[in-house]
């Protein structure tokens, strides 16, 4: 059985003109990192020119399927019947994304399928990362 699991979605850039672009973004989950997940976005979609990648809770992302949530970097609300709001946060700028609902809800009953909601310590090998540590001490 496979230890990541990658969805392709398709987002949709908010910018202040009205026309809303689409850009491709991957979600990504890893059981090795069993709390988190990556939204990438492509180095052609982004101002940098370069691949960007954001890490966050896979709670906040299924939290925000409900209601808003985040009060960091990254932020999570539902919008409309069908869609989601990710707004991530830097220094530089805010990027406001629309993903299809249903694309997050496919990609969060994965990411369950692969390690369980409430049960993500027990992916975590926090005695071989504990000896590995002690081993460069």
């Amino acid at each position: 059985m496979s230890t990541v699991i990658e969805q392709p979605v398709e987002a949709r850039l908010v910018a202040a003109a009205p026309r809303m672009p689409n850009i491709p973004a991957t979600l990504h989950y890893d059981r090795d990192d069993p709390f988190a997940v990556r939204m990438t976005f492509p180095a052609p979609a982004t101002l940098e020119g370069v691949e960007v990648c954001w890490t966050f809770a896979r709670e906040l992302l299924a939290a925000g399927l409900l209601g808003p949530e985040g009060h960091g970097d990254v932020r999570v609300r539902p919008y409309g019947y069908d869609r989601t709001v990710l707004e991530f946060h830097a220094p530089e700028g805010t990027a406001v994304v629309h993903v299809r609902s249903g694309e997050v809800r496919r990609f969060l009953e994965a990411t369950g399928e692969l390690v369980p909601t409430g049960l993500e310590h027990l992916q975590l090998r926090l005695d071989h990362e504990l000896a590995e540590l002690m081993r460069d001490a």
